[in-house]
């Protein structure tokens, strides 16, 4: 049996065990609990009256979720956006039904009952769902249930919908690598490049892609018809992101004169009003923090200084937004002089691209040590962020040497106020490559929310408890 028709055959099952189950509790809150509106005994009807209608009730409601394409695969849909369809039908059920008891049924049939059955209906179809997408995504964080994602092209395009699935593991996809004609286009970060597009058909059958994504400029129309065409006959769902002006859609705004559709472009940045709401949380929490860990600060100091000689704090120039210099401040977690000795310690070099990052480093201070797996040493860093050149959430602050090696793309996660934790940090922090962290700060720009700024804080906490890929 395929696996699309049977998740189907469950989903059924699912919602029809569900909405015999509201419709149980409809008669029981109505009859027995009898919340909204009493219930003489001479009009009270046995449950066994209510099987037809109930029988009915579940029909037509399987129905309508059907129509409202509750039932078809959206991988990438909200939860909200299947419950107004859960919802829509519902309702609408609801009210066949009620019109239904004033043509046909007698006036025994309550018609409050109905009411009160679609809206345990809703509760509890939209609870499943809800609990099953929790679940879902859990699992496919684990690396279960998930699909191998094969990306044509690598152009803007194509980057945008890897940093979505570097930001959105959720969504359960692994990519396992792309193809683009131009050599050019080397691997990025842990994501290979498998060739040229006419090596794609060797690939579907010798990587057992689930799925190819094709991202190709719109000029490659007819290539792009042939590449589809060559997944559908080997048995692999092909997709293709349209090319709009070559942005990621949600850099694209749909607006309407008259039903004269129009296309614009966003601003492919935080918007000046969330910039203000932003910078007014970075202050207040700032601000609470200094105040609220002075104590601690002084035990670090304290700490810092009888261990090693030299500064309790740590100075260094990073590229800020609009690519201003600023001086960041840590607590010295090295010994003093250190970074005089980096160039000695090339070879040893465990990050990509522009980074430098060591396992273990030699010039830590044992106390030094602790404070990066806690992330501790980074506390004075809230002084940065009161001064306006930082803030709680964001890109890492660069070097001057490393943005002097960004390619053209990777200059974008310039565009706001680096942060103190960002979408990197708790997404693998040193266990990603510097071509995914640019894929994650571009993500957290283009999808900038006050909602994903408090999960990425909350995110934090976890990973500085347990010191999560850091060192």
């Amino acid at each position: 049996m395929p696996k699309r028709f049977l998740n189907l055959i469950l989903n059924l099952l699912r919602d029809a065990i569900l909405a015999n189950v509201a419709f149980a509790l409809g008669y029981y809150v109505r009859y027995d609990l009898q919340l909204f509106r009493p219930v003489l005994d001479a009009n009270r009807a046995p449950y066994t009256a209510y099987l037809p209608f109930q029988l009915g009730y579940v029909a037509l409601l399987l129905l309508f979720l059907a129509m409202a394409g509750v039932y078809t695969p959206r991988r990438w849909g909200s939860w909200f956006d299947e419950l107004y369809r859960v919802a829509n039908a519902t309702m609408t059920v609801g009210v066949i039904l009620t019109v239904v008891t004033f043509i046909v049924l007698p006036l025994v049939y309550s018609r409050l009952l109905i009411l009160e059955a679609a809206f345990l209906t809703l509760a509890l179809l939209g609870g499943a769902r809800l609990a099953e997408r929790i679940i879902r995504a859990e699992l496919r964080r684990r690396g279960f249930g998930v699909d191998r994602l094969l990306i044509v092209g690598v152009g803007e395009l194509g980057r945008a919908v890897m940093r979505t699935l570097v930001a959105r593991p959720d969504l359960g996809y692994q990519i396992i690598g792309f193809v683009d004609d131009d050599p050019a286009k080397g691997d990025l970060g842990r994501y290979k490049s498998l060739g040229g597009l006419d090596n794609l058909e060797a690939l579907l059958k010798t990587e057992r892609a689930d799925e190819v994504i094709i991202t190709l400029p719109w000029m490659y129309q007819r290539k792009v018809i042939g590449l589809v065409r060559a997944c559908e006959s080997l048995g692999v769902r092909a997709r293709v992101v349209p090319d709009i002006f070559q942005l990621s859609l949600n850099r694209v705004d749909f607006d309407d004169i008259g039903g004269i559709p129009l296309i614009g472009i966003k601003e492919a940045t935080i918007p000046r009003a969330g910039r203000l709401v932003k910078r007014a949380l970075d202050t207040t929490l700032a601000a609470l923090g200094l105040i609220v860990g002075l104590p601690l600060f002084l035990i670090i100091a304290l700490v810092i200084r009888l261990e090693s000689p030299g500064p309790v704090f740590f100075r260094q120039i990073r590229v800020g937004q609009g690519e201003k210099p600023f001086s960041i401040y840590k607590f010295r977690s090295m010994h003093d002089g250190a970074e005089g000795q980096q160039a000695q310690l090339k070879e040893l070099n465990q990050a990509s691209g522009p980074l430098f990052k060591i396992k273990g480093d030699p010039r830590l201070t044992n106390f030094g040590g602790f404070l990066r797996q806690t992330s501790l040493d980074e506390l004075p860093q809230l002084i940065n962020v009161l001064r306006g050149e930082m803030s709680l959430v964001g890109p890492r602050p660069g070097l001057p040497h490393e943005v002097a090696q960004y390619q053209p793309w990777q200059r974008q996660r310039l565009e706001v106020s680096p942060g103190m934790t960002g979408l990197w940090q708790v997404s693998g922090r040193s266990g990603l490559s510097f071509d995914e962290m640019c894929l994650l700060d571009i993500y957290y720009i283009e999808n900038w929310s006050l909602g994903l700024d408090w999960i990425i804080l909350l995110r934090t906490i976890p990973h500085v408890l347990f010191g999560s890929g850091a060192y």
